[in-house]
């Protein structure tokens, strides 16, 4: 009786030995520093909150009631498209787009109507 323990003891060691050995190699290595969420949804609800501010902050103006403007928002970018009257109001929506609460970087595509 005693020559069949042995085997199933060794058998039950190295099951769990590799059980442990496979759970260690499947854990990312720590490297000390926080990193952002690799997700894009993370970033789609920030960005989608920075839409917000930036047409809410547009559509506030006066200068610029009725016109047309596109706000799309990128980890932060605000790129404004449309076409304004004049050259005051593309510099107007410019001014309030770069003042708008988590807006990075404005990418101007603004055209005056000719």
């Amino acid at each position: 009786m005693n020559n069949t323990i042995r085997p199933i003891a060794l058998v039950a060691s190295l099951a769990v030995a590799c059980t442990v050995l496979l759970a260690a190699c499947s854990k990312p290595a720590e490297t000390g520093t926080e990193q952002a969420p690799a997700t894009s949804a993370a970033n789609n609800v920030v960005d989608g909150e920075v839409t917000t501010h930036v047409k809410t902050a547009l559509i506030s103006e006066p200068s610029l009631a009725g016109m047309d403007i596109t706000v799309t928002t990128t980890k932060g970018d605000v790129r404004l498209t449309g076409v304004l009257q004049t050259q005051a109001q593309v510099d107007t929506a410019l001014r309030i787009a770069r003042a708008a609460e988590g807006a990075h970087t404005i990418h101007d595509e603004l055209r005056v109507k000719q």
